[in-house]
């Protein structure tokens, strides 16, 4: 299947999209499947909030129209196996992001149906009280970008700007949900678009964001590309074993899981899974962090 989202829940990894629905244990190694998403979906927004998992927009494919855009929001309880229907997004949307912070999910960007509807659009889910708001847009309008939060701020890196799809950016975007605001980073060293992104937490190994895989005039690439939070800057770690684009990276205790992903544009999609212990990685100490939502020469970092 192809635009899979991956998404933790106590240390177990949940792979979504489509009318599929597998989890993933990292201890044993087992897959296992579970109940899918009511409204088939792919290139969706996937986010954590109280080990709930939330799936928001996407697109469906329809071989006489196109993509179809969905504002959809679905819930699914590990707990129970179920889904529930929530406060549909108010503009439907896909190839975009979904990250919380604070009980609130942000789904930044993306485009609502169409060579030439990449938007600007910052709208948040309030999961209290199901409930929608409008916050500042991203000053560079993105889709099919990476994106992680790490110090409660939302990370947006890469993607496709502007008319057509016609322009990969390396821009990190850097949004603060306290103030409202967003601030520009150290662009990214290779252009990408449809990477994935994690976010390792500071406990097994050093606070970074890892840009995994992507794509470069059409052909996926290996890149691992990680951002150092503290002094805004870039370097490239060990490559990917599988070049890959649109695939989808989760973190359990510190160690990224790169999942599915294609050799690019109308090619098959992968099964294909491959673990990278970051560089000062330490024994796992009981973390866990959870990761959504999008390229070669590379020194062991």
């Amino acid at each position: 299947a192809g635009g899979l989202r991956a998404a933790v829940v106590n240390g177990k990894i949940h792979v979504i999209g489509g009318s599929v629905h597998y989890v993933y244990d990292p201890v044993t190694g087992n897959w296992v499947a579970k109940e899918s998403m009511p409204t088939a979906r792919h290139y969706f927004g996937i986010a954590v909030c109280q080990n709930k998992i939330y799936t928001i927009g996407g697109g469906l494919w329809d071989s006489d129209i196109g993509w179809i855009t969905s504002n959809k929001t679905e819930v699914y309880d590990p707990i129970t196996d179920s889904w529930e229907t929530k406060n549909a997004m108010p503009t439907s949307r896909m190839s975009l992001s979904a990250n919380e912070v604070d009980g609130k999910i942000y789904l930044i960007g993306g485009q609502t149906g169409g060579p030439s509807s990449i938007v600007g659009l910052n709208e948040v889910y309030d999961v209290a009280n199901d409930s929608w708001t409008i916050k500042e847009p991203i000053h560079y309008p993105v889709d099919s970008y990476a994106s992680a939060v790490a110090d409660d701020k939302i990370y947006v890196i890469g993607g496709f700007e502007g008319l057509y799809h016609g322009v990969p950016v390396g821009y990190t975007q850097i949004y603060d949900p306290l103030t409202d605001s967003w601030s520009l980073g150290a662009s990214l060293p290779e252009i990408v678009r449809s990477a994935a992104a994690g976010a390792t937490t500071g406990i097994s190994a050093p606070k970074r964001i890892y840009v995994v895989g992507g794509e470069q005039d059409m052909v996926a690439c290996n890149y691992t590309q990680i951002y150092n939070i503290d002094n805004d800057s870039w370097m490239l770690g060990a490559q990917m074993p599988t070049a890959r684009s649109s695939l989808s990276v989760a973190v359990v205790n510190d160690v990224l899981y790169a999942i599915g992903g294609s050799l690019g544009p109308m090619t098959p999609f992968m099964t294909t899974v491959e673990q990278y212990l970051p560089f000062g990685y330490s024994t796992p100490v009981s973390s866990v962090s959870s990761v959504d939502g999008n390229e070669p020469t590379a020194s062991n970092v």
